[in-house]
């Protein structure tokens, strides 16, 4: 453990957050470090100039930037952050990433502890206008606050289930499936805590009648009696695996190694370009929701580049970036100002399906959603938990 038990993650659990880093050794953003590592030169810089430290799929390719830099007059350097708090965290804290980069892309949960640590700067939302255009209910995300001011903005948002192959597990409607024995060594689940423990709460919760309070925020007597249960599943050799990284699940679904398993939608998109008959199943339990939010690092402000970041913020928001991003991911930017920019650039982006993408999502948190959090209050406990179940 290293100060505050910050780096954990890194040290203990590398597969923390692996999630959506789909796009590695993929092209990068204009300018963009192919290494992804921590050195860029200050000399690079300029003031509409914004480096951009998020997950890998966030990332819109140079075409993609190149678009955006003209409309927004912000050049964009992409570099992938591995999508990991416990590393990203540490790099802000004792590394040099504050020197940087000035805006981070990061999955909710972190943004109350990087303020309260002086790493992360409260956004100014009178100079993001297009923050008015964001749906309410994802202004309301836990997690983007803290003393009553906003350092997380919802730039991308999903909730997450399980992926089916449609000829082996029709109709599943149930994480149930991931733990009946019929589907022994056919099922898998992702080997990271921050996933599979809340997918394992909520299923306790509602089909087992568990006494369980906030699937994502756990207590330890709730956290001892899911990670007993999966445990005990995993010692009878119910799960293929557990997979780590976007190519390993990726490759179970389409070499149709396992038959169901909890992941990421964007696997289903990749698996059917593969010629994979699978779809993402619509669980009676409820999803687990997320957002990747957007974070103003302190070393903006102290080198003056706030105000670059925050026209790139707003630019997020403007509609291009939602139509690229849902393109490419089929990931979707919290704002209607999509549709209205792909109606009028239909030659660009097809309209009807930026609607479809969005009132997708929208039919998504329309019910029961239970949010993922990066830092639970026993999050170092999930930590030892997990390492067990590793061993077990």
């Amino acid at each position: 453990m290293t100060r505050n038990g910050w780096n954990s993650s890194s040290q203990v659990i590398r597969s923390q957050l692996t999630r959506r880093r789909l796009v590695q050794g993929a092209a990068v953003g204009v300018g963009a470090l192919a290494m992804g590592n921590l050195g860029l030169p200050c000399a690079a810089r300029a003031a509409d100039v914004v480096n951009f430290w998020a997950t890998g799929t966030l990332d819109i390719g140079g075409d993609g930037w190149k678009t955006f830099a003209d409309e927004s007059e912000v050049n964009v350097n992409f570099t992938d952050n591995g999508n990991d708090p416990g590393p990203v965290v540490a790099k802000l804290a004792v590394g040099n990433a504050n020197a940087i980069y000035e805006v981070a892309g990061l999955q909710g949960g972190s943004e109350k502890e990087l303020a309260k640590r002086g790493l992360i700067a409260p956004w100014d939302l009178s100079q993001i206008p297009n923050y008015a255009s964001l749906w309410q209910w994802a202004k309301d995300i836990p997690y983007l606050t803290y003393q009553g001011k906003t350092y997380g903005i919802p730039t991308v948002i999903n909730a997450d289930s399980m992926i089916a192959l449609k000829d082996k597990a029709a109709n599943v409607d149930s994480y149930g499936v991931i733990f009946d024995r019929k589907l022994k060594g056919k099922t898998a689940m992702e080997d990271a805590w921050i996933n599979s423990v809340i997918f394992t709460a909520i299923y306790l919760k509602n089909s087992e009648n568990a006494k369980i309070a906030e699937p994502g925020n756990l207590t330890a007597d709730e956290l001892g009696l899911v990670m007993e249960f999966l445990i005990k599943h995993k010692k009878a050799g119910q799960f293929r695996t557990f997979w780590s990284g976007w190519e390993q699940g990726l490759q179970l679904v389409a070499n149709q190694e396992v038959w169901v398993m909890t992941g990421w939608e964007p696997i289903v998109y990749a698996a059917r370009n593969r010629g994979v008959d699978c779809y993402y199943a619509v669980p009676k339990e409820g999803y687990e929701a997320w957002g990747n939010n957007t974070i103003l690092l302190k070393g903006a402000v102290d080198r003056g580049l706030a105000k670059p970041a925050h026209r790139f913020a707003n630019d997020l928001l403007s509609g291009f970036y939602g139509c690229k991003l849902g393109a490419l991911r089929g990931y979707m930017v919290p704002t209607d100002n999509n549709v209205a920019y792909a109606t009028a650039r239909s030659g660009a982006f097809d309209p009807v399906k930026i609607k479809e993408l969005a009132e997708h999502v929208k039919a998504k948190f329309s019910g029961k959603v239970y949010w993922q959090n990066t830092r639970p209050d026993n999050f170092q406990l999930y930590e030892r938990w997990w390492q067990r179940l590793r061993n077990a």
